[in-house]
């Protein structure tokens, strides 16, 4: 698989093999770019990130690399410090690159874990929706997060809802096998963004309570982990910055180690 690394020869190569890599949609339907497809990284577990087209409140539309987008938030840092500590606190074989990827990628189907950010502003098609749908019936696992507030919550509802129309999103119970799949997670403290450390403020918007929600298969499977009014991906990447609370740092990847060892034993 190649190697996504920011800088402007790679960036150059990407957009030129993304540009024509462009399928075309339905009328009315925007144009996505399919990633290209590598050889895969060896490794047990490869970090695959969702790129999706944001609304119009977002910083951009579509999945192009010519400016920054709503998915790439976090991108690449994120992964990279995430995949290290699973590295150091885990047996699991953590493949050293990322991938990204769209909800249309043929290859889907070979990423158990798909990270999604600032969903309160992903904008899925009926097509995109459908393919999550399926990949998720059949064992995938999606853990969304960054995304605060009542507005955020109501954006991404609406095209969760395109996903599963007819099954709920519940508080996840607290004595539940995600929560407890590696590290007893008992004590669960909202985890910021960098901004708390000039603020000092935890919350965005109003979104005041952490919540971690979710979505249940007919056996009771957990497809979908929600970490709402939280950053999670913010203390992966700044998870070598001296300013940001280690505890919380420490917290989030005690979650990020739970939900992956969750999604490969279930």
């Amino acid at each position: 698989m190649h190697r996504i690394a920011p800088t402007v020869l790679t960036a150059f190569l990407l957009a030129a093999a993304l540009a024509a890599a462009v399928r075309a949609q339905a009328p009315g339907e925007q144009a996505l770019a399919e990633p290209r497809r590598a050889v895969e990284a060896p490794g047990e577990f490869q970090f695959a990130r969702l790129a999706y087209s944001a609304n119009s409140y977002g910083r951009g539309r579509g999945w192009g690399w010519g400016r920054r987008q709503m998915w790439q938030t976090d991108w690449p840092d994120a992964e990279h410090h995430f995949v290290k500590g699973v590295g150091r606190l885990t047996r699991v074989d953590a493949a050293t690159d990322g991938h990204v990827l769209t909800a249309l990628d043929a290859n889907i189907f070979d990423y158990p874990w798909i990270y999604a950010v600032e969903v309160g502003y992903w904008q899925l098609s009926d097509a995109e929706a459908a393919q999550l749908r399926e990949y998720l019936l059949r064992g995938g696992f999606l853990v969304v997060d960054d995304f605060h507030g009542t507005f955020e919550w109501a954006g991404f509802m609406a095209s969760l809802e395109r996903i599963f129309p007819d099954r709920p999103v519940v508080d996840i119970p607290a004595g539940h096998e995600v929560f407890h799949a590696v590290y007893d997670l008992d004590q669960r403290i909202q985890i910021p963004s960098r901004m708390f450390i000039y603020s000092g403020v935890t919350w965005e918007r109003d979104g005041y309570t952490p919540h971690w929600r979710g979505i249940f298969d007919d056996n009771g499977r957990l497809m979908v982990a929600i970490n709402f009014n939280m950053d999670i991906g913010d203390a992966w990447e700044h998870a070598d910055w001296p300013d940001y609370p280690e505890n919380m740092t420490a917290l989030a990847y005690r979650f990020g180690v739970n939900y992956l060892i969750y999604t490969m034993t279930h």
